[in-house]
């Protein structure tokens, strides 16, 4: 092939308890085509992003484009890259695994010296750019996914995600980098902490799967959310403003967006307990994951 288009999904990592490994494919999406022209680069960007994300080597979405290429020992003559981005960045709703998900997958599918898309390679690879597997899991595989690493790279099962479980995302209007909210955790975490979340997150996989309304007890944590407080106390404000009202949220990955996981008729009940500033995203879980989606046009000569 000549041209492909690749759909990734937003994704909201830790639910809760399970820090850095669970995720869960949100029904947002980012659209890439990649076609291989006869020399050079090009890079557009149409959507969330425009006129702010660079538009050479060094956007994500290439850089992982070549890092697969480089694992493949393969390199095109050229490459164009059209991106549609609808997934906000900066917010915890993994728009950079969905950028690294994309470019991998991309060059997969568009190497000719492979047949089709290998999961677990591009699970490995993508972590290793990524630096953690919770986000590229979700996005990649679809469904919740509970991810974890072994000596040889990371590893991931797919769920699937219950009927009655409708995620919805409150985003604000500030961004928070994940370098920073990263850095703010402590090295250490007291015994009954984890034990705590241990305990939740064996629950979690229960309620997302078979028991939504266990999803209120299944999404407390102990171990990161409290911790990063200082860098986003509007968002910590709102998850105990949502729970103290009873609601399943937590923040989305390092945030600063709060995911809430509700039945659908609590949906109903998020405009009066969000801020001003605000924007309430009610989607769906997204069960595919990344996607090759068609052929794209062949790119003529420049």
């Amino acid at each position: 092939m000549t041209g492909v288009r690749v759909r990734v999904p937003a994704t909201s990592a830790n639910l809760g308890p399970a820090f850095d490994c669970a995720g869960l494919a949100l029904t947002c999406h980012d659209v890439l085509e990649f076609a291989v022209r006869p020399s050079g680069l090009s890079v557009e960007v149409s959507g969330i992003g425009a006129g702010d994300l660079p538009t050479d080597e060094s956007h994500l979405v290439v850089r992982a484009f070549r890092a697969a290429c480089a694992e493949l020992g393969w390199q095109p003559t050229g490459l164009s890259v059209v991106a549609e981005n609808a997934i906000p960045q900066g917010r915890g709703m993994g728009s950079s695994a969905a950028a690294v998900v994309a470019g991998v997958v991309g060059a997969w599918a568009l190497c000719p010296d492979v047949d089709a898309v290998d999961d677990d390679a591009v699970l490995r690879l993508t972590t290793r750019l990524e630096g953690h597997p919770d986000n590229v899991a979700a996005c990649l595989l679809g469904g919740a996914t509970l991810s974890w690493t072994e000596p040889g790279g990371a590893r991931a099962v797919r769920l699937d995600v219950a009927a009655g479980v409708h995620p919805v995302v409150l985003v604000p209007d500030g961004t928070l980098s994940t370098h920073v909210a990263r850095g703010l955790l402590p090295e250490l975490v007291p015994h009954d902490d984890a034990a705590h979340n241990a305990a939740r997150s064996a629950l979690l996989v229960h309620a997302l799967t078979r028991d939504p309304s266990m999803l209120f007890d299944a999404t407390d944590d102990r171990l990161h959310q409290r911790q990063r407080a200082a860098a986003m106390p509007e968002s910590i404000a709102l998850v105990d403003r949502l729970r103290s009202a009873g609601h399943a949220a937590a923040v989305s990955g390092a945030g600063p967006s709060v995911l809430v996981l509700t039945d659908g008729e609590g949906a109903a009940a998020l405009p009066a307990l969000t801020p001003t500033g605000w924007s309430s995203c009610a989607l769906e879980v997204d069960a595919t994951g990344a996607e090759v989606l068609v052929e794209a046009p062949e790119v003529s000569s420049p």
